[in-house]
């Protein structure tokens, strides 16, 4: 599926979510706050008697602001940002959470306690703008900034400066009428005469009203044709922000969107609860992959280099193996000079003589003039001599080589069905190959420490039955080589990179089989492909070579299934 190229989370959205957050979270008390990657922050408040993990997203694609069940990994440092964000709202109170007009802008309003123990007042504010998305704390008594998760000065921007100690200006307001507030619906009714084109009639709506994207837009439109007065379709269409129902839906050209209600042209939808849990599933997938890229930039990056490098050098490779298939003209050459060397004279650049291996028919065969008659013919034996000699080391240096671009690409596939924390199994294996420098290296060499591996990740099959698998190399060698018994099924995707798979199983049943095999294809390089052939026999079957790279294993009395990936089946069997 693609993701809508319609702005979903607009001013709109916006105003159903400050609603659904505002009934959560008020009364609520800050009991943690870490920032698990660079734009997004979580404050776990404690509200209703339950931890609310309240994800404020920053990030220039998916800027948002929700609750998350979604877990997520800390880094082992906290930010600067992070300090400050725990020094003044560690066991703050919520006060409000309100929106601007109906703009894509929401303020955390939280009474606290400074270091001498006063009252004070804060806001957290988010603007979820793209690019110039942000995260800022306000110190609402002086009206200044006390930290911004991004910090921007007067070269970027001359009419507000976002830096600590700076005074917050809000964003710049535009001529627009917020549509809740609207009384009046007359500039509407002529709208609606003047541009009867749906689409061209949202055009203009976006103009004159404030936090309609594209696809609010366009809902509108089509709300306002309807039967009945344009005024009461108006409201009917707004007021159904104060009474969500969180729709995902499926749009044509293969497209999926998000709103706060179903929207007018939709193939299919899908409700969710609340406004948190849709965005939970429409962002999971998309924003991980974002953070693992974003994460994983170096990996990647030596992953690529290593990939170009290699196949560079396997054309090489190839085109001399290529050569040597002309040794034997050489060696006949070498065998014909000899044959009539007195024929041969110093100083000769050619001569053509009788080819007795292709019915005497006349071979022109080149000659040094430095060189004597029989230095000539050897010359020719040599280069025969050598070619040979080049084929063994030719066919060691190809597979080699196709070994490491196998490596290499298995490794790419393995970052790109990631999790942010598999990362650093990646990370360390590379660096353990000096494929990538010890990030280590420079600092004060501590005594050294055995790396914890991540485990596998664990699904159970519909009949109860435990499978695991491994998502990166360090992973997979482990969980086969040492976890796995011996009398388990172990599944592999057959001649494609892809995870290992164990099922906990002696005797797994036919259905536990083929859901094993879905996980393997699903977390493999042929993730999106049909009819994925998967292997699986038993562990005491795989072997792995001496000397051979983490997570190469070979084995034998393999059966083959054919099986159809699907993510709906593997989120089925999480854990």
């Amino acid at each position: 599926m693609k993701v809508s190229d319609k702005m979903s989370f607009d001013g709109s959205f916006t105003h159903s979510m400050r609603n659904e957050l505002a009934s959560t979270l008020k009364t609520g008390r800050v009991s943690k706050i870490n920032q698990p990657y660079p734009n997004e922050l979580i404050v776990t408040i404690r509200a209703q008697s339950k931890n609310q993990q309240l994800l404020l997203s920053a990030n220039p694609t998916y800027a948002r602001v929700q609750l998350t069940k979604i877990p997520y990994v800390n880094p082992s440092v906290p930010s600067n940002f992070t300090m400050i964000m725990r020094k003044h709202l560690s066991g703050a109170i919520l006060v409000d959470v309100q929106q601007l007009d109906n703009d894509r802008v929401l303020n955390f309003l939280f009474t606290s306690r400074n270091e001498l123990g006063d009252q004070t007042a804060l806001c957290l504010s988010i603007e979820m703008m793209a690019r110039h998305s942000n995260i800022i704390l306000i110190d609402q008594k002086n009206g200044k900034i006390i930290d911004a998760i991004k910090h921007v000065g007067a070269d970027v921007n001359r009419y507000r400066l976002l830096l600590p100690g700076a005074t917050y200006i809000e964003p710049p307001k535009q001529d627009v009428q917020d549509p809740f507030k609207k009384t009046t619906f007359e500039d509407i009714t002529n709208l609606m005469t003047e541009f009867p084109n749906v689409d061209v009639l949202a055009t203009n709506l976006r103009k004159g009203l404030q936090g309609l994207g594209k696809d609010t837009s366009l809902a509108l439109a089509s709300y306002l044709h309807q039967s009945g007065k344009p005024a009461a379709n108006f409201k009917r269409f707004f007021d159904q922000f104060n009474t969500p129902k969180p729709t995902l839906s499926n749009l044509a050209n293969n497209k999926i969107n998000f709103t706060a209600f179903p929207y007018p042209g939709a193939i299919k939808n899908q409700l969710y609860p609340t406004l948190s849990e849709l965005l939970d599933h429409y962002y999971a997938k998309r924003a991980q992959h974002d953070r693992v890229r974003e994460q994983g930039a170096v990996l990647i990056q030596v992953v690529k280099k290593q990939l170009k490098k290699n196949r560079t050098k396997l054309k090489r490779l190839k085109r001399d193996m290529a050569e040597t298939e002309n040794a034997d003209e050489y060696r006949i050459k070498g065998e014909i000079l000899t044959t009539y060397l007195n024929q041969l004279q110093r100083g000769m650049a050619t001569i053509e003589l009788p080819n007795y291996y292709a019915n005497n028919t006349p071979l022109k065969i080149k000659l040094s003039t430095q060189l004597s008659p029989s230095e000539n013919a050897q010359r020719y034996f040599k280069r025969y001599q050598k070619l040979k000699n080049a084929v063994k080391y030719l066919n060691e240096q190809i597979q080699l080589t196709e070994q490491e671009i196998d490596y290499f690409e298995n490794i790419q596939s393995q970052i790109e069905i990631a999790q942010p924390e598999d990362l650093i199994d990646i990370r360390f294996e590379l660096e353990q190959g000096h494929y990538l420098k010890d990030h280590e290296q420079g600092r004060k060499k501590k005594k050294a420490k055995r790396q914890k591996i991540n485990k596998p990740e664990t699904f159970i099959s519909s009949d109860g039955t435990e499978i695991l698998v491994g998502k990166n190399n360090l992973q997979n060698e482990r969980l086969t080589m040492h976890t796995a018994d011996k009398r388990e099924i172990w599944l592999h995707t057959k001649n494609i990179p892809g995870s290992h798979v164990i099922i906990r199983s002696f005797d797994p049943s036919d259905n536990t089989l083929t859901e094993a095999a879905n996980l393997a294809a699903y977390f493999s390089k042929a993730r999106e492909s049909s009819k994925v052939p998967v292997d699986y026999t038993r562990v005491r079957h795989i072997r792995k070579p001496n000397g051979t790279k983490p997570g190469f294993v070979i084995y034998d009395h393999q059966q083959t299934l054919l099986v159809d990936p699907s993510e709906s089946l593997v989120n089925q069997l999480r854990k």
